[in-house]
Protein backbone atom coordinates (compact mmCIF):
# COMPACT_ATOMS: atom_id res chain seq x y z
CA UNK A 1 0.00 0.00 0.00
CA UNK A 2 1.45 3.10 -1.28
CA UNK A 3 0.94 6.60 1.49
CA UNK A 4 -1.07 9.32 0.57
CA UNK A 5 -0.59 11.63 3.92
CA UNK A 6 2.84 11.28 5.81
CA UNK A 7 2.73 13.07 8.94
CA UNK A 8 6.21 13.37 11.10
CA UNK A 9 7.02 15.41 14.42
CA UNK A 10 3.46 17.47 13.71
CA UNK A 11 3.29 20.14 16.30
CA UNK A 12 0.20 22.91 17.06
CA UNK A 13 0.84 25.54 19.64
CA UNK A 14 -1.74 28.11 20.37
CA UNK A 15 -1.13 31.46 21.93
CA UNK A 16 -3.55 32.96 23.68
CA UNK A 17 -2.90 35.82 26.24
CA UNK A 18 1.59 35.04 26.06
CA UNK A 19 0.50 31.51 27.38
CA UNK A 20 1.23 28.69 24.99
CA UNK A 21 -1.43 25.63 24.46
CA UNK A 22 0.67 22.65 22.91
CA UNK A 23 -2.35 21.01 21.41
CA UNK A 24 -0.30 18.37 18.81
CA UNK A 25 2.54 17.12 20.01
CA UNK A 26 5.13 15.02 18.10
CA UNK A 27 2.45 13.63 16.31
CA UNK A 28 3.82 10.84 13.59
CA UNK A 29 1.72 8.83 11.31
CA UNK A 30 1.08 7.38 7.83
CA UNK A 31 -2.51 7.24 5.93
CA UNK A 32 -1.77 4.79 2.95
CA UNK A 33 -3.69 5.07 -0.07
CA UNK A 34 -7.11 3.49 0.48
CA UNK A 35 -7.08 3.37 4.34
CA UNK A 36 -9.62 4.07 6.54
CA UNK A 37 -8.49 5.45 10.18
CA UNK A 38 -10.11 6.55 13.11
CA UNK A 39 -8.97 8.79 15.51
CA UNK A 40 -10.64 8.77 18.78
CA UNK A 41 -9.47 10.15 22.15
CA UNK A 42 -11.27 12.17 25.18
CA UNK A 43 -12.84 15.44 24.35
CA UNK A 44 -9.84 18.63 24.09
CA UNK A 45 -7.79 15.80 22.87
CA UNK A 46 -6.72 17.56 19.93
CA UNK A 47 -8.78 15.35 17.53
CA UNK A 48 -10.59 17.87 15.18
CA UNK A 49 -7.29 20.48 15.16
CA UNK A 50 -5.20 17.25 13.91
CA UNK A 51 -8.03 16.83 10.70
CA UNK A 52 -7.80 20.98 10.26
CA UNK A 53 -3.79 21.02 10.50
CA UNK A 54 -3.25 17.45 8.44
CA UNK A 55 -5.36 19.14 5.94
CA UNK A 56 -3.62 22.19 5.73
CA UNK A 57 -6.60 24.38 6.51
CA UNK A 58 -4.74 25.29 9.59
CA UNK A 59 -0.76 26.21 9.56
CA UNK A 60 1.01 23.48 11.83
CA UNK A 61 3.49 25.40 13.74
CA UNK A 62 6.36 22.89 13.37
CA UNK A 63 6.92 19.42 11.88
CA UNK A 64 6.09 18.25 8.00
CA UNK A 65 3.02 16.94 6.42
CA UNK A 66 3.53 15.52 2.92
CA UNK A 67 0.51 14.87 0.93
CA UNK A 68 0.97 12.39 -2.23
CA UNK A 69 4.76 13.44 -1.95
CA UNK A 70 3.54 17.28 -1.42
CA UNK A 71 5.06 19.32 1.42
CA UNK A 72 2.13 21.14 2.65
CA UNK A 73 4.30 23.51 4.52
CA UNK A 74 5.91 24.67 1.22
CA UNK A 75 2.49 25.63 -0.41
CA UNK A 76 1.02 28.87 -1.30
CA UNK A 77 -2.51 29.24 0.62
CA UNK A 78 -3.79 29.39 -3.71
CA UNK A 79 -2.05 26.34 -4.22
CA UNK A 80 -3.65 24.32 -0.86
CA UNK A 81 -7.19 26.02 -1.56
CA UNK A 82 -6.54 24.05 -5.01
CA UNK A 83 -5.25 20.98 -3.50
CA UNK A 84 -8.36 20.45 -1.09
CA UNK A 85 -10.89 21.11 -3.92
CA UNK A 86 -9.82 18.80 -6.08
CA UNK A 87 -8.10 15.89 -4.25
CA UNK A 88 -9.70 16.29 -0.65
CA UNK A 89 -13.13 16.43 0.67
CA UNK A 90 -14.72 17.40 3.82
CA UNK A 91 -17.32 16.41 6.70
CA UNK A 92 -16.96 18.65 9.47
CA UNK A 93 -19.13 19.21 12.61
CA UNK A 94 -20.23 22.69 11.81
CA UNK A 95 -20.92 21.92 8.22
CA UNK A 96 -20.53 25.22 7.04
CA UNK A 97 -23.07 25.46 4.13
CA UNK A 98 -23.70 28.61 2.39
CA UNK A 99 -27.16 29.78 3.65
CA UNK A 100 -27.63 31.82 0.29
CA UNK A 101 -27.30 28.48 -1.85
CA UNK A 102 -30.16 25.60 -1.84
CA UNK A 103 -28.99 21.95 -0.88
CA UNK A 104 -28.27 21.47 -4.70
CA UNK A 105 -26.53 24.16 -5.54
CA UNK A 106 -24.20 23.66 -2.02
CA UNK A 107 -23.54 20.26 -2.96
CA UNK A 108 -22.65 20.77 -7.29
CA UNK A 109 -20.54 24.58 -6.52
CA UNK A 110 -17.52 22.66 -5.59
CA UNK A 111 -17.56 20.51 -8.90
CA UNK A 112 -18.07 23.77 -10.93
CA UNK A 113 -15.30 25.34 -9.07
CA UNK A 114 -12.94 22.61 -10.06
CA UNK A 115 -14.20 22.70 -13.79
CA UNK A 116 -15.93 19.41 -14.00
CA UNK A 117 -18.62 20.14 -16.84
CA UNK A 118 -22.03 21.41 -15.50
CA UNK A 119 -23.77 18.36 -16.89
CA UNK A 120 -21.63 15.42 -15.39
CA UNK A 121 -21.53 17.52 -12.23
CA UNK A 122 -25.14 17.97 -11.68
CA UNK A 123 -25.51 14.47 -12.61
CA UNK A 124 -23.26 12.98 -9.97
CA UNK A 125 -24.70 15.28 -7.13
CA UNK A 126 -28.01 14.07 -7.98
CA UNK A 127 -27.31 10.79 -7.94
CA UNK A 128 -25.14 10.99 -4.68
CA UNK A 129 -28.42 12.96 -3.40
CA UNK A 130 -30.70 10.19 -3.96
CA UNK A 131 -28.02 7.49 -2.84
CA UNK A 132 -28.31 9.70 0.49
CA UNK A 133 -31.90 9.98 0.48
CA UNK A 134 -32.18 13.72 -0.26
CA UNK A 135 -33.21 14.38 -3.54
CA UNK A 136 -36.25 16.36 -2.19
CA UNK A 137 -34.25 18.69 -0.34
CA UNK A 138 -32.45 20.13 -3.76
CA UNK A 139 -34.23 23.07 -3.93
CA UNK A 140 -34.35 23.49 -0.21
CA UNK A 141 -32.18 26.58 1.70
CA UNK A 142 -29.97 25.16 4.52
CA UNK A 143 -32.62 26.21 7.05
CA UNK A 144 -35.60 24.32 5.65
CA UNK A 145 -33.64 20.78 6.41
CA UNK A 146 -32.88 18.86 9.30
CA UNK A 147 -29.51 18.60 11.04
CA UNK A 148 -29.32 15.08 9.60
CA UNK A 149 -30.70 16.11 6.19
CA UNK A 150 -28.20 18.29 6.29
CA UNK A 151 -24.86 16.29 7.21
CA UNK A 152 -25.68 13.69 4.36
CA UNK A 153 -25.60 16.65 1.91
CA UNK A 154 -22.21 17.57 3.24
CA UNK A 155 -20.86 14.30 2.48
CA UNK A 156 -22.34 14.17 -1.17
CA UNK A 157 -20.53 17.71 -1.40
CA UNK A 158 -17.35 15.85 0.24
CA UNK A 159 -17.91 13.02 -2.37
CA UNK A 160 -18.65 15.38 -5.46
CA UNK A 161 -15.30 15.64 -7.01
CA UNK A 162 -13.99 11.88 -6.15
CA UNK A 163 -11.32 13.01 -3.90
CA UNK A 164 -7.94 11.28 -3.27
CA UNK A 165 -8.91 11.58 0.70
CA UNK A 166 -11.99 12.74 2.98
CA UNK A 167 -11.34 13.96 6.04
CA UNK A 168 -14.68 13.65 8.45
CA UNK A 169 -15.32 15.28 11.24
CA UNK A 170 -18.10 13.05 13.68
CA UNK A 171 -19.61 12.55 10.72
CA UNK A 172 -22.53 10.36 12.34
CA UNK A 173 -22.61 12.21 15.84
CA UNK A 174 -25.70 14.07 15.12
CA UNK A 175 -27.65 11.46 13.09
CA UNK A 176 -30.42 8.95 13.94
CA UNK A 177 -29.67 5.71 13.64
CA UNK A 178 -30.82 5.35 9.86
CA UNK A 179 -29.30 8.58 8.70
CA UNK A 180 -25.50 7.67 10.14
CA UNK A 181 -26.00 4.19 8.73
CA UNK A 182 -26.51 5.92 5.57
CA UNK A 183 -23.04 8.17 5.89
CA UNK A 184 -21.34 5.09 6.61
CA UNK A 185 -21.93 3.05 3.97
CA UNK A 186 -21.68 5.56 1.71
CA UNK A 187 -17.76 6.58 3.33
CA UNK A 188 -17.06 2.68 3.58
CA UNK A 189 -18.07 2.61 -0.36
CA UNK A 190 -15.80 5.23 -1.23
CA UNK A 191 -12.86 3.82 0.70
CA UNK A 192 -13.68 0.41 -1.28
CA UNK A 193 -13.54 2.58 -4.41
CA UNK A 194 -10.22 3.64 -3.58
CA UNK A 195 -10.80 6.86 -1.70
CA UNK A 196 -8.61 7.08 1.69
CA UNK A 197 -10.51 8.29 5.20
CA UNK A 198 -9.07 9.86 7.88
CA UNK A 199 -11.96 10.30 10.79
CA UNK A 200 -12.84 11.55 13.96
CA UNK A 201 -15.63 9.68 16.14
CA UNK A 202 -16.51 9.38 19.81
CA UNK A 203 -18.35 6.41 18.51
CA UNK A 204 -16.83 2.84 18.92
CA UNK A 205 -19.16 1.10 16.78
CA UNK A 206 -18.87 3.51 13.96
CA UNK A 207 -14.68 3.26 14.35
CA UNK A 208 -15.39 -0.44 14.54
CA UNK A 209 -15.85 0.01 10.49
CA UNK A 210 -12.54 1.64 9.99
CA UNK A 211 -9.23 0.13 9.11
CA UNK A 212 -7.04 1.29 11.69
CA UNK A 213 -7.74 3.42 15.20
CA UNK A 214 -5.29 5.98 16.48
CA UNK A 215 -6.02 7.05 20.54
CA UNK A 216 -5.07 10.43 21.12
CA UNK A 217 -4.12 11.82 24.57
CA UNK A 218 -3.38 15.64 25.52
CA UNK A 219 -2.04 16.18 21.79
CA UNK A 220 -0.19 12.63 21.60
CA UNK A 221 -0.72 9.58 19.65
CA UNK A 222 -1.22 7.10 22.85
CA UNK A 223 -1.36 3.59 20.59
CA UNK A 224 -2.83 2.41 17.87
CA UNK A 225 -4.93 -1.11 16.93
CA UNK A 226 -5.34 -2.42 13.63
CA UNK A 227 -8.86 -3.78 12.83
CA UNK A 228 -8.11 -5.05 9.36
CA UNK A 229 -10.53 -4.23 6.35
CA UNK A 230 -14.14 -3.83 7.64
CA UNK A 231 -16.43 -7.17 5.69
CA UNK A 232 -19.92 -6.42 6.67
CA UNK A 233 -22.44 -6.18 9.30
CA UNK A 234 -21.90 -9.74 10.45
CA UNK A 235 -18.29 -9.12 12.08
CA UNK A 236 -19.36 -5.92 13.26
CA UNK A 237 -20.06 -7.23 17.14
CA UNK A 238 -16.53 -8.38 17.48
CA UNK A 239 -14.91 -5.89 15.81
CA UNK A 240 -16.67 -3.33 17.96
CA UNK A 241 -15.98 -5.60 21.25
CA UNK A 242 -12.43 -6.16 20.51
CA UNK A 243 -12.22 -2.03 20.03
CA UNK A 244 -14.01 -1.50 23.53
CA UNK A 245 -11.92 -3.48 25.23
CA UNK A 246 -8.70 -2.12 23.79
CA UNK A 247 -9.73 1.51 24.79
CA UNK A 248 -10.97 0.74 28.09
CA UNK A 249 -6.97 -0.45 28.77
CA UNK A 250 -6.30 2.64 28.00
CA UNK A 251 -8.69 4.99 29.89
CA UNK A 252 -11.50 5.32 27.74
Amino acid sequence: MSTILSVKDLCKTYIVRKNSNNVLRNISFELGDGEFVTVMGPSGSGKSTLLYTVSGMDAMTSGKVDFSGRDLGSMSKKELSDLRLTEMGFIFQQMYMMKKLCIFDNIVLPAYQAGMPHADANRRAEELMRRLDIIETAEHEVNEVSGGQLQRACLCRALINQPKVIFADEPTGALNSKAAADVMRELIKANQDGTAVMMVTHSVRVAAMSDKVLYLVDGDIQGEIELGKFRGAESLTDRERSLRNWLVERGW
